[in-house]
């Protein structure tokens, strides 16, 4: 039986005063946690690099990057200095990533157009199959958001994607666990976390998050097995991101799920 270290986090982007010393704190945190896969939201991306290539280079690991996606910069202050560096999603792997596949996510009351990625890894068994995002947070738009969950639910089944390994889907969705906004995903998918029995108390939505997403996990880790009679288990599910010598890396809790296959 193989086992998948499943990691995902919204690593804030370059909010805050001390984001380059963030930066070091969130890659002693991926280095102590050693996941297989992190899916990445909130990442910075210049013409020049990005925080996913940057990490990659100093974890010895895998990345790729993809934008714009969340929050638009008319919603969110950012520092001037920070004029022209762009919000991405992103993806790193202990294994070389072969397919990097960027879909264009519904949003039509957006000035911008978010993108969700699929990914191809080349695992050892298998190709792995990855499905990364970051949707739609505010509470007017939720049609947005439904459309955003029923897009990624409908790249995860792709029979294009079946396969021994399991496809997995990951990111700051932005809706706890029982939301009917989660629904599309949630009907055709497993929730890695309640599979693994983790504390449905968990929270990993910010402090400032509104009063939809206050108190509520809102990162998640969804599977489904590759195909028929190839069963999944879920042996572990906890959170990471504490601070570091008073240094919080971030103001997600990122979500970790071990995938048995």
């Amino acid at each position: 039986m193989g086992v998948l270290r499943v990691m995902t986090w919204n690593v804030w982007w370059r909010f805050g005063p001390m984001w380059v010393a963030r930066h070091e704190v969130i890659g002693q945190t991926l280095r102590a946690v050693a996941p297989d896969v992190v899916a990445l939201q909130e990442v910075w991306g210049t013409r020049a690099t990005n925080q996913v290539v940057a990490l990659g280079a100093e974890l010895g690991l895998h990345g790729a990057y993809a934008g714009p996606s969340y929050p638009p910069a008319t919603d969110v202050a950012r520092d001037p200095r920070d004029a022209g560096v762009e919000m991405g999603i992103g993806l790193l792997s202990r294994w070389e990533i072969t397919g990097w596949r960027v879909v264009q996510m519904p949003a039509r009351h957006r000035a911008f157009d978010p993108v969700a990625v699929v990914a191809t890894i080349a695992h050892p068994v298998a190709s792995l199959h990855v499905v990364v995002g970051c949707l739609e947070y505010d509470p007017a738009y939720n049609d947005d958001r439904l459309a955003q969950a029923a897009l990624l639910a409908s790249l995860a089944t792709d029979p294009a994607l079946d396969g021994p390994l399991p496809v997995v889907v990951a990111g700051d969705l932005n809706a706890p666990p029982d939301s009917p906004l989660l629904r599309p995903l949630s009907d055709v998918l497993t929730d890695a976390w309640v599979a693994g029995d983790g504390d449905p108390a968990v929270v990993t939505a910010p402090a400032e998050a509104g009063p939809e997403l206050l108190g509520q996990r809102i990162d998640h880790v969804y599977f489904r097995p590759g195909m028929f009679n190839r069963p999944v288990t879920v042996t572990e599910a906890s959170t990471a991101g504490d601070s570091v010598n008073g240094i919080t890396p971030s103001d997600h809790r990122a979500v970790v799920c071990s995938l048995g296959f």
